[in-house]
């Protein structure tokens, strides 16, 4: 988001430093399932998820490289009537937002998709939905504006943030001070930190989605295919190799800056891949890895302006489902510091929503 942020801040003409704590994408933004989907999000925020759908398609146009972007659909099931009577209530109101999304029962699901278990009694497929490779884009939205002329700086972890009266400044481990007359606070599992530097809290808690990858095996899967409520999902790259991710989730800590698979979860996630793709039962997981991400309590991202400070602006805490968001996140709060405005509706992200908890959960 911090990228895409810079980026379009300089199509939009305006003069960018990003600073970067590690690499770019060392963290959750490199280290995910790679899931680039509308589908199944909080209804308010698929007008952005749109906006988000359109950059992803022009990808190689905008930063130079397709990140092995593809639009190969999204298939998400369930196991019991209960949540496939749930399934079908999200399909007609993600209508209204224009959403496609197709319901199959389970005998066209066996006849269409004969891998999958018997357990799974209904399922609905968004043919928009795709994946990309997470370690590829954000670096590729930082050379791209690096080229417009954005200042990058990696291994440069903020120590301070202020206001003097006149600008921001902004202080980092390696020396460098920036003044500025807009501060965009994408700062992750971290961002509390900056917002309560400027007197906001977020109740943010450090959590670590967990993601593994079998052997390469002979290619069968052609969609991503999930149970819905983040059971368990998966999708086969073009080598063979099935990456998969799920509940339950490893552990985090915000500070040190710390992700750790564990070993039991994976055991989880192979029991549920099973029942999920049968054929799955003799394939052997190779390399499992995970990312620090940051988690609000509502499961809704903060994004817009500061509620206390004018030129301040956050972007944080998208709670495991910002990948496909991104490109449009950093498009939006270009536009909201340049211009003001956006015609993209961000209201319902607000942080004002957290004005009266004063916790400040980033330590844990």
């Amino acid at each position: 988001m911090g990228s895409s942020a810079a980026l379009h801040l300089r199509l939009l003409g305006r003069s960018v430093i990003l600073l970067e704590r590690g690499f770019i994408a060392s963290q959750a933004s490199g280290a995910n399932f790679g899931n680039v989907r509308e589908s199944d999000r909080y209804l308010p925020q698929l007008p952005l998820a749109r906006r988000s759908r359109d950059i992803w398609q022009n990808l190689g146009v905008m930063v130079g490289d397709t990140c092995e972007y593809e639009k190969i659909g999204n298939l998400k099931g369930v196991y019991n009537e209960a949540e496939l009577e749930g399934l079908e209530e999200y399909v007609r109101q993600s209508s209204d937002y224009g959403l496609e999304m197709e319901m199959i029962g389970r005998n066209a699901l066996s006849e269409r998709y004969p891998y999958l278990g018997k357990d799974v009694v209904g399922a609905a497929f968004t043919p928009f939905d795709g994946c990309a490779n997470p370690r590829l884009v954000a670096p590729a939205f930082a050379r791209a504006a690096r080229s417009a002329g954005a200042d990058i700086r990696e291994f440069a972890e903020v120590n301070s943030v202020g206001h003097n009266g006149g600008s921001f400044v902004v202080t980092a481990n390696n020396g460098i001070e920036v003044r500025a007359e807009a501060l965009l606070n994408c700062a992750g599992a971290w961002g509390d930190w900056v917002a309560a530097s400027f007197g906001e809290h977020a109740p943010i808690e450090a959590q670590a989605p967990q993601v593994g990858v079998t052997e390469p095996i002979p290619r069968f899967v052609d969609t991503i295919l999930s149970i819905r409520g983040g059971h368990i999902y998966l999708r086969q790259i073009d080598r063979g190799n099935v990456i998969f991710g799920g509940d339950p989730q490893g552990l985090a800590t915000a500070n040190p800056a710390r992700a750790q698979v564990l070993p039991q979860n994976t055991l989880t996630h192979r029991k549920r891949l099973i029942r999920f793709v049968p054929s799955l039962q003799d394939v052997h997981i190779i390399r499992t890895w995970s990312g620090v991400e940051g988690y609000l309590p509502d499961r809704i991202p903060i994004m817009g302006p500061s509620m206390t400070t004018d030129g301040l602006f956050h972007a944080f805490g998208f709670c495991g489902h910002g990948f496909q968001l991104g490109p449009a996140v950093g498009a939006v709060m270009a536009e909201l510091i340049a211009t003001g405005q956006t015609d993209t509706p961000i209201d319902e992200f607000t942080i004002a929503r957290f004005a009266n908890d004063v916790s400040n959960s980033v330590e844990n």
